[in-house]
């Protein structure tokens, strides 16, 4: 995994560098403070994931189209202060796959890099409120008339669903994908968000339906509420 840190405080810089160092087996490209900087380190080198503060002085929210239309292919996860849904829609659209804050759980950084070096989307937990009290990206789906089609899912949700079906517990997911128990319950509330359902029946009742899992196969556990 090839990283680069774009922030031009110097401090954050230092600490996502150390935190990523001890934490991650990546390789930090380089470190850019300004958009400049930063097009100049994803042009000559070979780049996995741009983890970016957009919101500081000398970036914009345009800098990530920039870095898309220079190679599509790079991954940006955003870490910025607190921002308004607006904000957070529009990077969003604009490219950006997974989006935390300066201020979340050290875990939830590292597990944002390593989802979306892996190809899945991560929203630590306060984004992810923002995301749903502003209905971005909600599709209000009835349970009778769900199909494969309606909503996107990653592999990685996928693979959830699945073991959610056949019963198994957060803990024991944890375990079997290796990610930490934090990253199952924010999958499963990206999941349940994306498909429309409040609670693991719904869940289960989806991965039916849609053939995720076949209903010969499901547990109901005892979880299910």
């Amino acid at each position: 995994m090839r990283i680069v840190i774009a922030d031009n405080n110097e401090l954050i810089k230092i600490g996502l560098r150390t935190i990523i160092s001890n934490r991650l087996n990546a390789q930090i490209i380089g470190e850019a403070s300004s958009q400049k900087e930063l097009i100049d380190l994803i042009s000559n080198f070979d780049t996995d994931i741009v983890l970016i503060d957009f919101t500081a002085l000398g970036f914009e929210i345009q800098t990530i189209k920039r870095i898309k239309s220079i190679n599509k292919k790079i991954k940006i996860v955003a870490i910025t202060p607190p921002q308004n849904s607006e904000t957070i829609a529009s990077s969003l659209k604009i490219g950006i796959e997974s989006y935390v804050k300066k201020d979340c759980d050290l875990t939830e950084i590292i597990d944002a890099l390593k989802e979306t070096y892996e190809g899945n989307q991560f929203f630590c937990g306060e984004i992810l409120k923002t995301i749903q009290k502003a209905n971005i990206d909600i599709e209000n789906l009835n349970l009778e008339e769900l199909t494969c089609e309606a909503v996107i899912l990653s592999i990685r949700e996928k693979e959830i669903i699945q073991l959610i079906a056949q019963g198994l517990t957060n803990t024991e997911i944890s375990e079997k994908l290796f990610i930490s128990k934090h990253t199952v319950n924010t999958h499963r509330k990206n999941i349940m968000h994306k498909i429309g359902v409040k609670n693991t029946a719904g869940i289960v009742i989806y991965a039916v339906k849609t053939n995720l899992i076949s209903p010969n196969k499901f547990l109901f556990a005892n979880q299910i509420s």
